[in-house]
């Protein structure tokens, strides 16, 4: 009888108390189009893409235009030398054949993702695709979107129907080739909320005047995220975008 008579009164002190409520944990996640380390200078550097990266400490990074052994990149797999100068886990996913080896997106992650799945996107410039790369709070997907509207609108039934089978936050981010005012960011806002701050441009990076790189949050698991702050990085030189980061309490 004690024991269900102190039960009963920590559940309802319980009630007024915020340290009852379930632990917040930050995360930080950007989305960088890195355009295989080619900088608006026309120099190729690793090093220096992934030090802009690594200055901001993502948990995980959205990462697009990549190169895997091509005659273009000499032969580097660029993802593994970022995730080699970040000290991160590299997960990559090759959208087409070019140049002797593929050609795709990729994520960089502090853990190794629980499960990795991957999506063909329409693309009739060329192809593309989705990465889904889940962790043990949330799931985080890549994406470098088409060229064309209307291959973009294409693409949100596919997105839609792959967030279904997670229930923890589902978070999207990537370079969508899409301004704030199309009707696909229009479209996609009816499932998802920007968490991005998209009156900050991301491109051309050295003087931007259009926002093309986002990251937001299914909406039917927007509870579990708080968002804390969101801003575009000040980087250049390094790529012809901006990368975007946001910082977030996840529940």
């Amino acid at each position: 009888m004690k024991n269900k008579l102190w039960m009963g009164m920590a559940a309802v002190a319980c009630l007024g108390l915020s340290a009852c409520q379930p632990e917040a944990k930050e995360a930080r996640f950007m989305s960088y189009n890195v355009k295989n380390g080619y900088g608006l200078d026309d120099s190729t550097n690793y090093v220096r893409t992934a030090e802009v990266i690594r200055k901001e400490a993502p948990d995980v990074v959205a990462i697009q235009e990549l190169d895997s052994v091509t005659g273009r990149s000499h032969g580097t797999y660029v993802l593994g030398e970022l995730g080699k100068h970040t000290g991160m886990y590299a997960t990559y996913a090759p959208a087409i054949d070019f140049d002797g080896g593929k050609y795709g997106i990729g994520i960089l992650s502090k853990e190794k993702p629980l499960n990795v799945y991957r999506r063909a996107l329409p693309g009739r410039e060329e192809a593309r695709t989705m990465l889904i790369t889940e962790f043990s709070d949330y799931v985080y997907i890549c994406t470098h979107l088409s060229l064309t509207e209307e291959d973009r609108m294409a693409s949100l039934p596919i997105i839609k129907e792959e967030i279904t089978r997670f229930k923890k936050p589902v978070l999207i981010a990537g370079d969508w080739n899409a301004t704030p005012e199309s009707d696909f960011l229009k479209a996609m806002q009816n499932d998802f909320t920007i968490l991005t701050d998209m009156s900050q441009p991301t491109f051309p990076a050295d003087t931007p005047d259009s926002t093309i790189d986002y990251i937001a949050v299914s909406k039917s698991t927007a509870s579990k995220i708080k968002p804390q702050r969101a801003y575009t990085v000040n980087a250049p030189v390094q790529s012809d975008h901006r990368p975007v980061v946001v910082v977030a309490d996840l529940f």
